[in-house]
């Protein structure tokens, strides 16, 4: 590789060269890393999650008062991205019929808070789940507000934690006119749903 071609290409940030391993608890959620450091991000949110049999528990804070939800451009206003991976697979280079994209507003849009809006191969799908399946509720505060999420097991294509106990998993937190805060993986460098093997790898920890 020449200079030329050296200068051209993105810096990466540190964490792009590993991969994250972790654990999501049962029942009761825990803080997942913060990594906007390492990706060079502000950070202005934390994420915690939990899991059950009947499917996954996430509470996202925001540390900025909540100004405006949009959809479809949700990227464009206050939003929560999740990524996920019910199986965890690290040797596909496009989105498998295990990976899904979910999308999560603060406030109800044209009556949608909640939506599946993952990409597809023809040959590797799964049917979206029902959007009405999607629990999400919102509080507000003058300088923050915090968003509950469950997703039902039936709306995670594979999901079977007594037979797979980890998956794949990273975020975006998008807010109104401001950058983004990922986790473990920045789409500056990378389109995240179609990378599903970049994601973290995080075991469904059972004591």
């Amino acid at each position: 590789m020449n200079g030329e071609a050296l200068e051209d290409m993105p810096a990466l940030a540190p964490l792009e060269f590993f991969s994250l391993e972790g654990e999501i608890p049962y029942s009761k959620p825990s803080l997942l890393p913060d990594t906007s450091a390492w990706l060079g991000e502000e950070r202005f949110a934390d994420v915690s999650m939990a899991w059950k049999e009947n499917g996954l528990y996430l509470g996202v804070v925001v540390e900025k008062p909540f100004e405006e939800a949009l959809y479809p451009r949700f990227f464009e206003g206050d939003a929560f991205e999740l990524f996920l991976d019910t199986r965890d697979l690290k040797t596909a280079g496009f989105a498998t019929r295990f990976c899904h994209q979910f999308v999560f507003l603060p406030q109800a849009v044209q009556g949608i808070q909640a939506q599946e809006i993952t990409h597809f191969r023809a040959d590797e799908s799964h049917p979206y789940c029902d959007a009405d399946m999607l629990q999400v509720s919102a509080e507000f505060e003058k300088n923050s507000y915090e968003l509950q999420i469950h997703i039902p097991s039936q709306c995670l294509h594979g999901y079977d934690p007594a037979s797979f106990d980890r998956i794949g998993l990273t975020y975006r937190i998008h807010r109104f006119k401001g950058k983004a805060q990922h986790f473990s993986l920045s789409s500056q460098h990378f389109s995240i749903e179609q990378h599903p093997r970049l994601w973290a790898s995080f075991k469904l920890e059972k004591s």
